[in-house]
């Protein structure tokens, strides 16, 4: 244990402490509720006293939860008091299964979708400034157009808003982390179609998606119960699709608005490699149970995505009110139907009711820690740059549930979607997991495992568990074995026995998922456990006859040009380290080319989970050397996890479509207080000009360029 104090009070803090905890608590969100209401500035907070040089609310003795008391023992850690209401709720609950978005002919739109942005103008909210503004906030002009809608015309229509939680009407379940926990009011929690459970998109290759996201949170920016932000921008992560559909964290939209997102769902690959579309593994689930054929490279194949919020120095605290759903990719490998055996389908556990896209034992987790006040609603800590963490851990918004599963195979598609926390994931009785996909990506072969590998934030693990080894009753739990001690990274994992202990002072280790095993309904169909570890699933793309043409170095820390708001930053080859502007481009790697990146860990302690936006990489070394890779991250992927000190080499192509992405810290209150950069993959040698969003329309300021960035 370091002298650092830990994020959480014991349980067995006197209540004398824990009172005088939710007193500082509750000053401190006085403070925090003006910043994020826009009515103080953290400069005026430093002027003032109230937050030290590193950015940080100070340490004063009835202000920050933090601070050691005269009722603290300097044995014992001190910080924010426990989620109240907990106790004796675990595993009472059944787990909420994602709800799978309706999927609509793309006429049952109003307006209709076009390639460039809708223009007509509405009235805008006086909140927002009043006047009049375009209905949809997407950027304007042919800069912003969908890329290759002509080509790949959208031929569903999925729409969904972003509002506030909604009460028990309708029908719709009241938004609670448990029956016996409160109802978080609809400025607490802000998801899709402000319902629960959370939502699941469904799409194969082939078919082409139009996404129309409405924002319809409040427009007075004091309304979002003291943290979040009203304006959005929808990051489908890791889309292979042009940039104006990647949600760039600068191109964000206002209440009353839309956004149409145009997701083609093409394979990497699409107009050079079998662009006629003529090899049998390149291929996507008919409804009638065939397949049809695509053009691309079916090694470049993806099954598991997500979506969420990425507004720029908000995407920590939107998604953590609720702005996140999962997206399942089918394929004709990955059919989603376990008992068609066609030589090409890999029979994942799945079910066989319907072609493709079963979902009886393919299973969605998305993992997060949560924490509320004294009165049960979401509680969020703008001030811990470090990481924010929760003390209390869900499983697709239900707080410690148990799910009821037959005695047969499943698949698992686990998402970490949280703020700052790592999972490391085993079961109760230390029997075998196999691993067959990382980061939506297929391994080239399954891994057996006992324990999963630490998980960062934003990383898919996808797991297949055989519960035929169990009996009529029994129970198994998914246990959490990595402690936190602070929001900087995991400060150790523990043994399995240690884990179920209960002795951590992290509360978020242990158990968290409690399967309840049952007698199977019918004949498991899906591929053998045997030749689950023998056949090859998906072999990476050979990239070995495509020259590299450059290499850039990208270290993540903190340094001089940090901020007391935004102290993370980015040295982009050996440069300043730089705090994150999205109108400054960082890179520009030409169209058609291959570049090797190495990301580089600046030390300090911290750990950082990158992510990439649109191009799937291979990772060619950690620390240096090949052997460093485990067999788990040797397939590809779109997060690499940067240890203590460490670095990650990789390779990465371009292709197919251009614009402005994102490379940043998944950490999202690192990349909040700003370690993110743009890249862009143009045809020119000038960049895009930088969109600057207001309710009245978009207007577009000039990109500045880092030297050497083409």
């Amino acid at each position: 244990m370091s002298g650092r104090p830990g994020f959480f009070l014991p349980g067995n803090a006197s209540r004398a402490r824990i009172r005088e905890a939710e007193n500082a608590r509750r000053n401190r969100l006085e403070i925090v509720k003006a910043l994020s209401h826009g009515t103080v500035s953290r400069r005026e907070l430093f002027k003032w006293g109230l937050v030290t040089g590193a950015g940080l609310l100070a340490p004063i003795h009835g202000l920050n939860p933090f601070v050691k008391s005269a009722y603290a023992d300097s044995s014992i850690p001190t910080g924010a008091p426990p989620s109240p209401g907990t106790a004796g709720l675990d595993f009472t609950q059944p787990m909420l299964r994602f709800e799978v978005l309706a999927r609509n002919p793309v006429s049952s739109l109003t307006p209709a979708p076009a390639a460039q942005a809708n223009q007509t103008l509405q009235p805008v909210d006086p909140a927002l400034g009043g006047g009049f503004g375009p209905i949809e906030g997407r950027p304007p002009g042919p800069d912003w157009a969908h890329q290759r809608f002509t080509d790949f015309p959208p031929q569903v229509a999925v729409e969904v808003t972003q509002e506030g939680a909604k009460t028990n009407l309708n029908g719709n379940i009241p938004f609670k982390f448990h029956p016996n926990l409160p109802t978080q009011g609809p400025l607490a929690m802000w998801t899709f179609n402000g319902t629960v459970p959370p939502k699941l998109l469904i799409g194969r290759y082939g078919e082409a998606i139009l996404f129309r996201h409405h924002n319809k949170l409040p427009s007075d920016v004091s309304q979002n119960g003291g943290f979040g932000v009203h304006t959005i921008t929808t990051h489908e992560h890791n889309g292979h699709h042009g940039a104006e559909n990647d949600g760039f964290t600068g191109a964000f939209f206002f209440p009353g608005q839309f956004y149409d997102y145009h997701y083609p769902i093409i394979l990497a690959g699409h107009d050079t490699i079998n662009p006629q579309g003529t090899d049998i593994m390149a291929s996507s689930p008919k409804d009638d149970g065939g397949l049809m054929m695509v053009p691309g490279d079916w090694h470049e194949t993806m099954s598991t995505h997500w979506f969420h919020d990425h507004m720029f120095s908000f995407t920590a605290q939107n998604v953590y009110k609720g702005n996140a759903g999962m997206f399942n990719i089918y394929s004709g490998i990955d059919r989603g139907n376990e008992e068609i055996n066609d030589g090409v389908n890999l029979r994942m556990p799945s079910g066989t009711a319907k072609p493709w896209a079963n979902l009886d034992y393919d299973i969605n987790l998305m993992l997060a820690d949560k924490a509320w006040d004294q009165d049960g609603q979401l509680y969020f800590d703008i001030f811990e740059f470090d990481g924010f963490l929760g003390d209390a851990m869900t499983v697709n918004f239900c707080y410690k549930p148990f799910f009821e599963v037959e005695a047969r195979k499943y698949r698992f598609r686990i998402l970490n979607a949280s703020v700052s926390r790592f999972f490391k994931i085993a079961l109760s009785d230390g029997s075998q997991m196999i691993q067959i996909a990382n980061d939506g990506n297929l391994l080239p072969h399954a891994v057996p495992l006992t324990q999963l590998d630490e998980q960062g934030i934003a990383e898919r693990y996808d797991i297949v568990i055989d519960f035929s080894r169990y009996h009529n009753g029994d129970k198994v739990w998914m246990v959490n074995l990595c402690e936190h001690e602070d929001g900087k990274g995991p400060k150790q994992d523990l043994s399995l026995s240690q884990a179920l202990s209960g002795q951590s002072s992290d509360p978020c280790v242990g158990k968290f998922l409690e399967f309840r095993v049952v007698t199977a309904t019918g004949v498991d169909q899906s591929i053998s456990v045997s030749d689950l570890l023998t056949k090859p699933l998906i072999p990476n793309p050979d990239l070995s006859n495509i020259p590299v043409v450059r290499q850039r170095t990208f270290e993540f820390g903190r340094s001089g040009g940090g901020s007391d708001s935004s102290p993370w930053t980015i040295k982009t080859d050996g440069g300043e380290g730089l705090a994150a502007d999205f109108s400054r481009l960082s890179a520009a790697p030409k169209p058609g080319t291959r570049e090797i990146w190495t990301l580089k860990n600046g030390g300090g302690g911290w750990d950082h989970p990158i992510h990439i936006h649109f191009e799937e990489g291979q990772i060619l070394a950690r620390n240096g050397s090949l052997n460093n890779v485990p067999a788990w991250e040797r397939g590809r992927k779109d997060v690499y996890r940067l240890h203590p000190g460490g670095s990650v080499t990789l390779t990465m192509q371009f292709r197919e479509f251009f614009g402005m992405f994102m490379e940043h810290c998944h950490n999202t209150q690192h990349e909040d207080h700003a370690m993110l950069l743009r890249w862009e993959l143009d045809r020119g040698l000038v960049p895009l000009p930088t969109p600057n969003p207001t309710p009245q329309g978009v207007e577009f300021i000039t990109t500045s360029v880092l030297k050497d960035a083409f």
